[in-house]
C-alpha cells in the first residue's frame, strides 16, 4: 500500500503561483523608485463617487493595505494552469486556521481539508481523488485504499512536506504579503456590487492580460474579486467573510485514519 495520499504536489503549486501572478498583474511590481516617474494614465481631475480624490492607482494601493489587516477571510479560486483547472473555497486566518475544499485535475477530485491549528490537518478525499493518487497500483491495492479512506479524514502532520504543500494557499499570511503595493497603472472603471456588496471596478492591461479588481467601497476597502482574463492562466479570484472565524473543528475520532497507520 502507498505510503502516502496526498494531493498532486505540482498542480497545488501551480494553483498558488497562479494565484499570487493574478495578484501580481493587478497590483504591479513593488520595487525601488524608478529615476523617472512612469506615465499615469490619464483619469478625470476629481472623479465622482467613492474614492473621489483619489486615483486608480491609489485606490488599489490602499485596497492592498487594507486587505492586509484582515485578521481572516474566505477565499473563492478558480484557476486555468498547464496542470488543469483549479479550484479551491477555503477559509483561512493569521494563526493557521484552516477549512475549505480543494479540486484540481481534469478528473475533478475534490478534497475536503480541515486545519483546526499549526500542527495537524486533516483531509478527506472523494472516490475520484483517492483513485488519481494510487493509479498505476494494483486492483487489489485500490480497492483497500477506497476503502479504507472513502468518507473517512487523513490525518498528517502539518509540516510534513507533502502535506505542507497540500497546505498553500491556506497560509493567509504568505499570501497577503504577495499583494504588493507599488507601480501600477489600474484604471478608475464603474460602480457596481460584488457578492451583495457595494463596489468600484478598475481594470489594468499588459500586452494581452488584462486584470479588472473590485474594491469595497462601503467600509474598509477590501479587495473582492479580481478577474484575470488572456495569458496563460486566466482565473478568478473573490475574497468574502473578512474578519469571521475560521469553522476548523476536529472531526469525529472515529472518522479519523491517522497517516501513521500505513504501512
Amino acid at each position: 500500500m502507498p505510503a502516502t495520499v496526498r494531493l498532486r504536489r505540482a498542480a497545488l503549486a501551480a494553483s498558488l503561483c497562479a494565484a499570487v501572478a493574478l495578484g501580481a498583474s493587478a497590483c504591479g511590481p513593488n520595487d525601488a523608485a524608478p529615476a523617472a516617474k512612469p506615465a499615469q494614465p490619464t483619469q478625470p481631475p476629481k472623479p465622482a463617487g467613492p474614492f473621489e480624490d483619489l486615483s486608480g492607482p491609489q485606490i488599489v494601493n490602499k485596497a492592498i493595505a487594507a486587505t492586509k489587516t484582515a485578521d481572516s477571510l474566505t477565499l473563492d479560486l478558480a484557476l486555468k494552469t498547464t496542470d488543469g483547472p483549479i479550484k479551491a473555497a477555503l477559509s483561512t486566518d493569521v494563526r493557521g486556521r484552516c477549512a475549505g475544499t480543494l479540486s484540481m485535475g481534469t478528473a475533478g477530485g475534490t478534497a475536503e481539508l480541515r486545519k483546526p491549528g499549526a500542527d495537524t490537518v486533516y483531509m478527506r478525499f472523494d472516490d475520484a481523488l483517492i483513485k488519481e493518487q494510487v493509479t498505476g497500483e494494483s486492483a487489489a491495492v485500490q480497492k483497500e485504499v477506497v476503502r479504507q479512506l472513502k468518507g473517512r479524514w487523513v490525518k498528517t502532520d502539518a509540516k510534513d512536506p507533502d502535506t505542507k504543500d497540500s497546505l498553500a494557499l491556506c497560509d493567509l499570511k504568505s499570501l497577503l504579503a504577495e499583494f504588493e503595493q507599488g507601480v501600477n497603472t489600474a484604471v478608475r472603471g464603474q460602480e457596481t456590487v460584488v457578492d451583495g456588496k457595494k463596489a468600484l471596478m478598475l481594470t489594468q492591461a499588459e500586452g494581452s492580460e488584462r486584470t479588472t479588481v473590485y474594491v469595497a467601497t462601503e467600509g474598509k476597502p477590501y479587495l473582492l474579486k479580481l478577474v484575470g482574463t488572456g495569458g496563460k492562466e486566466p482565473g478568478t479570484m473573490s475574497f468574502t467573510d473578512y474578519d469571521k472565524p475560521v469553522d476548523a473543528k476536529v472531526p469525529p475520532a472515529k472518522d479519523i485514519v491517522d497517516m501513521k497507520s500505513f504501512g
